[in-house]
């Protein structure tokens, strides 16, 4: 059976600030790659098979699942050390 799997960004630099963000392509914070670090262990230990990653074109998201697929070591998703992944705007969050 196929599974869904979902996976917020980790916390920004205007999450932190308690700014809304919208499109505006902001970095993770220190905090942030800590939690997309986490969830990658999350996915290790719970052996969560991970063969495809849609994200959106926004660079905070890209970089939470890069970090995540790292540090559950799923090195068969990177190419030359990118991950390879399906990017879209639609899966941006709304813009405000």
């Amino acid at each position: 059976m196929n599974k869904l799997v979902l996976l917020r960004h980790g916390e920004s630099q205007w999450n932190l600030e308690n700014r809304f963000t919208g499109w505006k392509d902001v970095e993770l914070s220190k905090n942030g790659i800590l939690e997309a670090k986490s969830s990658g262990k999350i996915i290790k230990e719970k052996n969560i098979l991970i063969d495809k990653i849609y994200s959106s074109e926004l660079k905070r998201a890209n970089d939470t699942a890069m970090i995540a697929m790292k540090e559950a070591g799923y090195d068969h998703l990177f190419n030359e050390g990118k991950l390879i992944m399906i990017k879209n705007t639609a899966v941006n969050e709304r813009n405000y």
